[in-house]
């Protein structure tokens, strides 16, 4: 039964490890004034009809702190992919001169980041929700196991871990918030 326990905890501790990726990628789509080739991840260009994700079309590069370039691998996708960047909602507007895409970056206002700050302090609550699940779930697995006949001290103790393990994650999501905001609020 313990190795069942450790399967259990191992597989808690992934599903939180995942939670954490998923939020570093969500906090490197937040702009921070600084040009980021992240920014344009998610968008897709209609590539001879397929959707197509904008880097497999062109090289996405960071020209300057302030200037992200798309060159195309075929120029007449230029406009396909300026199109698809305007639709994308990203609050960049794309400026093209028949072969390369620019796109500016403006400097941020003190408001602007300060509402950077609550969608960072957001995706942070989202992550804590989904690492708190997923304890949930790990500990309701081994509360059935319980009921099947599992010592009420292995059960514990696995509980005890699975705990020790979602405080860690918790600490991690909060690190990676401050690390964000400080990023943000720095001009």
């Amino acid at each position: 039964m313990t190795g069942l326990m450790e399967d259990i905890i191992n597989d808690t501790s992934e599903h939180m490890k995942k939670a954490i990726g998923h939020l570093e990628l969500e906090l490197s789509k937040i702009r921070a004034g600084k040009a980021s080739p992240q920014i344009l991840d998610g968008i897709h260009v209609d590539y001879y009809g397929a959707p197509t994700q904008l880097n497999q079309v062109a090289n996405v590069m960071i020209a300057d702190s302030r200037t992200i370039t798309v060159q195309p691998w075929e120029k007449k996708m230029i406009g396909v992919i300026e199109k698809a960047i305007l639709q994308s909602n990203i609050g960049l507007t794309p400026q093209n001169d028949g072969i390369i895409i620019r796109l500016f970056l403006p400097p941020l206002t003190e408001e602007r980041r300060k509402e950077l700050v609550k969608r960072c302090l957001g995706e942070g609550e989202h992550a804590k929700i989904a690492i708190r699940n997923i304890r949930r779930d790990g500990i309701e697995h081994i509360k059935k196991l319980q009921k099947d006949g599992l010592s009420e001290d292995i059960a514990k103790v696995a509980e005890t871990r699975i705990q020790g393990i979602t405080d860690k994650y918790i600490a991690l999501v909060d690190q990676h918030c401050k690390d964000k905001d400080k990023e943000i609020m720095t001009i």
